[in-house]
């Protein structure tokens, strides 16, 4: 059985039972050799609704729920401000 693909990202909206999560990482322009910053936006399920916006959270991939939603709020790493 494979393992499930985990992230680690921030929470930058919520709606009910959903959480948008922002991840960022840091490539090499292929011809430049320049650092870049990209992001990536998931949309994950967050069933008891505990995660925040400024929340950093992890989430796992599972099947998919809806049109954009194929991952799901495992645990919130560390709250945001409140």
């Amino acid at each position: 059985m494979k393992k499930r693909k985990e992230i680690v990202g921030k929470v930058i909206s919520a709606y009910q039972k959903t959480v948008v999560v922002e991840v960022e990482r840091r490539v090499r322009h292929p011809l430049y050799e320049k650092v870049i910053k990209r992001r990536s936006r998931f949309y994950a399920h967050d069933e008891e609704m505990k995660a925040k916006v400024g929340d950093t959270i992890r989430i796992v991939q599972t099947r998919p729920l809806s049109k954009l939603k194929r991952w799901r709020v495992v645990e919130i790493v560390n709250g945001g401000e409140r």
